[in-house]
């Protein structure tokens, strides 16, 4: 699994200054939550680190990716940026998640999680994306939602309707979000939106991590 296999990478993303303390060994900290979010589950994340010596439980594996409050670095200039949204289940519940991703770098830029999909919803999403990044002479793709070019049209941000091409870089970070998760099953049962939106940044971060 290509996941498994960057497990060997950097962990520098990883900020643990949330730490107070803690009487794991950050370098283990580090491991669980890298080794969580880039494919294991809470389970076999805790068989791991026993196998290290270290024991500790599903939940506190799962506070420290919470926590940690990781998400994508902030700075960047895109060209262009691959806007979509796509449904995911919490709790049998119905919830979107927006994201931007640079198709050049292939980084996530911003990610959100919201009840419904409207045009104010992607408003405030493209605000905070502004806050985030410099997008003011990017080119934004999106497919044929009204909303989206609605938002955007509104923001005075530049756009082209594009179903192919470079625009597929969103769309394949989405599925790898839900290869990663079982369609969300192992990570988002049982937990309150904040927590699955967290989890998300968690994974941007990841994601954008060199390896």
């Amino acid at each position: 699994m290509a996941e498994i296999a960057r497990l060997n990478g950097h962990r520098e993303w990883i900020d643990l200054d949330f730490v107070e303390r803690e009487r794991t060994p950050e370098s283990a900290m580090a491991l669980g939550i890298q080794t969580h979010v880039a494919g294991l589950s809470l389970s076999n994340t805790v068989e791991l680190l026993d196998c290290l010596g270290v024991q500790r439980s599903r939940k506190a594996i799962h506070d420290w990716v919470q926590k940690a409050d990781l998400q994508p670095e902030s700075g960047k200039s895109p060209k262009q940026i691959a806007l979509d949204e796509t449904v995911i289940r919490i709790n049998d519940q119905q919830f979107w998640l927006y994201a931007a991703a640079d198709p050049e770098t292939n980084e996530l830029l911003h990610v959100r999680l919201f009840a419904t999909t409207t045009t104010a919803l992607t408003e405030m999403f493209l605000r905070e994306l502004r806050q985030k990044h410099d997008v003011e002479s990017s080119i934004f793709l999106v497919d044929g939602a009204q909303h989206l070019q609605t938002a955007l049209s509104r923001a005075g941000l530049q756009f082209q309707m594009c179903r192919h091409g470079n625009r597929n870089a969103v769309e394949r970070i989405f599925r790898e979000l839900k290869r990663r998760t079982s369609s969300f099953s192992n990570c988002f049962s049982h937990v309150e939106p904040e927590t699955a939106e967290n989890w998300l940044r968690t994974f941007a971060r990841w994601h954008n991590a060199p390896n």
